[in-house]
Order: C-alpha cells, then sequence, then structure tokens
C-alpha cells in the first residue's frame, strides 16, 4: 500500500494530540474516583484542576500574504505553526475545487511545513491555502490566504542543443537559444542544471543576450551522459516574459575524436582517442581568404553539396567567386570553413594553401574524414596567417574564448 506522506505527517500529529487528550481525561476521572477528605477547592468546582493554566491558541501563519498578486506559480507555499500542532492543509483554485498535493517539513525548522502540488499551478489564476492547527487543548485555529498567480505577456520555450537522446563529439557546447533578449539572465540561469556521468567544471556563457552556451574547461570527457534540466516554468525572465514549461534533454559523449589542421605544415593530423589515426596532406586558406585559427566543431556533413560564394556575399561572377560541387563536405564553422575533397588542388595539397578557408583533400581522404566524423568533433586550426574564431564567424566559437573571460561570461559569476 503506497500513502502520501504529507497525510502521514498531518494523521500522525492528530492521533498524538487524541492520545493526549485521552490520557489527560483518564486522569481526572481517576482524580475524580479518589475523593478528598479536606472537600472540593472553588476550581475544582469549577472543573478545572487548581493550578493548571490555559493553553494559548495555536498561532497559524501563512506566507503568502491575504491578496496577493503577481505571484509566481512555483512559489512556495510554507505554513508555520506556533502553540500548537498542524492539523490541516488545503489549497483550492477559484472554482472552489481542491487541488492535490502535500506537505513536508523545512529542512531545519520543525514548525514549518511547506505544500507542494502534484502538478504545477497555472497562471493568471486564484486560489486560497486554508491551514488549521490546534492547541493542547484540541482549540483549533484557521489561517486562509488567496493568492493570484502572475499573467504572463509572453510565455516562452527556449530551443536546447544537441538534441535529446544524440551522440556528439566532445567538443559540443549545450545551447540554449531564447526567442528574444533575456533581461534577467541570473534568474534564468539559476534554473539550468547540467549533470554529466563524468562531473566536469562546466561554466555558462552568454554569448548573446538571447543565447547561453554551457562547457567545461576542457573538452567534454568521452563516453560520458549528460543531462540539461531546464526548469524553466514559472521563472520570470524579465519584461513580462516566463517560462512556459520544464524541458529535460539528454545527450551521449562519443569518442574522442580531435584533429589538427596545421596551415604551416600543410598536414591534418586525426586522433582517435590517444591513438594518431591518420595524416593527410592538406590546402588551407590562401593569403586573401585564410582559415581562422582555433577549435572548430564539426556541425553537420554532406555528401554533396553546390559551395557558392555568394552565401557570404561574395557574386559568383566577382573576382574571385565560385559555384562549385563538391564531394565529402564536413563543415566546421558557420562561416563558410569545411573540410571537403578538392581534387582540383591536389597539387598543391601539402604543399601550399590555396583554398577560399577550407581544408581541402584528396577524394579518398575526405571521404575518409567524412565517414570518421560526427557533430561535435573538434579540428583545431593553427598556424594560419588568419585571426581566430569570433563571433562573426557563426554559433559555435567556444573553444577559442580563453576560460577566464569565459567564466565570466556567466550571469552568476
Amino acid at each position: 500500500m503506497h500513502r502520501n506522506w504529507g497525510q502521514v505527517f498531518v494523521g500522525s500529529l492528530q492521533a498524538r494530540r487524541i492520545a493526549a487528550l485521552l490520557v489527560a481525561a483518564l486522569l481526572a476521572v481517576l482524580a475524580g474516583c479518589s475523593g478528598s477528605s479536606s472537600g472540593s477547592s472553588p476550581d475544582d468546582a469549577a472543573g478545572t484542576p487548581t493550578g493548571t493554566p490555559t493553553p494559548a491558541p495555536a498561532e497559524v501563519t501563512l506566507s503568502l500574504a491575504d491578496g496577493a498578486v503577481d505571484v509566481s506559480p512555483i512559489t512556495p507555499l510554507e505554513v508555520t505553526v506556533a502553540s500548537g500542532e498542524l492539523d490541516d492543509v488545503t489549497v483550492a483554485d477559484d472554482a472552489g475545487t481542491e487541488v492535490a498535493g502535500s506537505v513536508e517539513p523545512e529542512p531545519g525548522d520543525p514548525s514549518t511545513v511547506v505544500w507542494t502540488p502534484e502538478t504545477e499551478l497555472g497562471y493568471g489564476t486564484s486560489y486560497t491555502v486554508t491551514a488549521t492547527a490546534a492547541n493542547a487543548s484540541a482549540d483549533e485555529t484557521t489561517a486562509t490566504s488567496t493568492f493570484t498567480t502572475v499573467t504572463p505577456e509572453t510565455l516562452s520555450t527556449p530551443g536546447i542543443g544537441p538534441l535529446d537522446g544524440t551522440t556528439v563529439g566532445v567538443g559540443m557546447p549545450i545551447r540554449v537559444f531564447f526567442d528574444e533578449p533575456v533581461a534577467d539572465q541570473a534568474e534564468v540561469e539559476r534554473h539550468l542544471l547540467v549533470t554529466s556521468s563524468t562531473p566536469t567544471d562546466g561554466v555558462w556563457n552568454w554569448v548573446r543576450d538571447d543565447e547561453v552556451h554551457f562547457r567545461p574547461s576542457t573538452y567534454w570527457p568521452a563516453d560520458s551522459e549528460v543531462t540539461l534540466e531546464a526548469d524553466l516554468y514559472g521563472v520570470d525572465f524579465g519584461e513580462g516574459v516566463w517560462g512556459e514549461k520544464d524541458r529535460t534533454i539528454s545527450f551521449s559523449v562519443g569518442e574522442r575524436h580531435v584533429s589538427v589542421a596545421d596551415a604551416a605544415a600543410h598536414t591534418l593530423t586525426v586522433h582517435d582517442g590517444d591513438q594518431l589515426v591518420q595524416t593527410f596532406p592538406m590546402s588551407a586558406g590562401d593569403a586573401e581568404n585564410p582559415t581562422h585559427n582555433g577549435a572548430h566543431v564539426v556541425l553537420e556533413k554532406f555528401a554533396d553539396i553546390t559551395m557558392d560564394s555568394s552565401t557570404f556575399g561574395l557574386a559568383v561572377d566577382a573576382p574571385g567567386g565560385y559555384r562549385t560541387d563538391v564531394q565529402y563536405a564536413t563543415r566546421i564553422s558557420n562561416n563558410g570553413e569545411f573540410v571537403h575533397a578538392a581534387p582540383w588542388s591536389l597539387a598543391d595539397q601539402g604543399v601550399r594553401n590555396v583554398s577560399h578557408g577550407c581544408i581541402n583533400l584528396a577524394t579518398e581522404n575526405a571521404k575518409w574524414f567524412y565517414d570518421f566524423s560526427q557533430p561535435g568533433d573538434v579540428v583545431e586550426v593553427v598556424n594560419s596567417i588568419g585571426g581566430t574564431l569570433t563571433a562573426a564567424d557563426g554559433d559555435i566559437y567556444d573553444w577559442a574564448i580563453p576560460w577566464k573571460e569565459w567564466t565570466a561570461g556567466s550571469a552568476l559569476s
């Protein structure tokens, strides 16, 4: 049989009070039967034992004042009792329908309990909480408070990456995307909880006002499980925006695939865990279109794709413009950088940099890398004459940010 803890808790209080009253009554009967040679005192005639003080009435205090408005639906409903024991707590909506819930003692404060609903209270709704307690004489005291939950101007449910149930590489940060800039970033961040099977020192960073990322100081531990609990229902984002619902996503971090594209040595070295598995000759971006330095993250793959310079502002018919069909293209940034097959630059691979910013490989090498790679794998570009990845290069430039600067980007830092 399963019992509601809150019902057991309140019921046990009632049982102790009733037992105390029965004992008191039995003692009174025994005292009356014993008689007295000195006769009865005025207090005895009145029915109250001589010298017994009248118990103080129970005091019941509710955490929400009567008439409170704009209350978050996840605000704890606390009941504190003095000079008595709690008998019952009920919460009803504005139609008078009782809301199912339970009470638990406040840790460290035995005089206070917290009422918790089985399902969340709603937005824009009036509720009445009623609490009853009794003193040692079983005299009851009742406290009542009616409050109204907030009516949001806008409800927001952010997008989250990686997707639930996916497997990613060790470089994939957790990304949370909001519909609009978040005014109270600290309050939102407090409700984003990340846990992993291998603990990390990960921290959130608001890369934009409407986007926050989470990563450890170094890449994720391989072969680990990660969960994000975004408990945002009832959370005030600020400026009239509130969280619409809670979301939980879990993903796996797969094998450690970290490659190094050395633009000076013209080589792409590929590691699977701690083992070097491939060294490919390559050609990186030329002097006018250098590949960006820094840790790039694999985002997606295309067996066949048409690359068009107009997608980054250079017309196809302009000097240096192009429109080319490419095989085995592995995207490593959102600024147009890929690792892909380039049979037209075979003579340059391993010798000089001639691309428009991509990593050029022989077709068979590009296919091997395409088959090997998964979203979240890392390609570290080094020794390029270009700058380092920044926000201008797209969504994921997280590993190019020094750790001290990264942690400073938390709203809770």
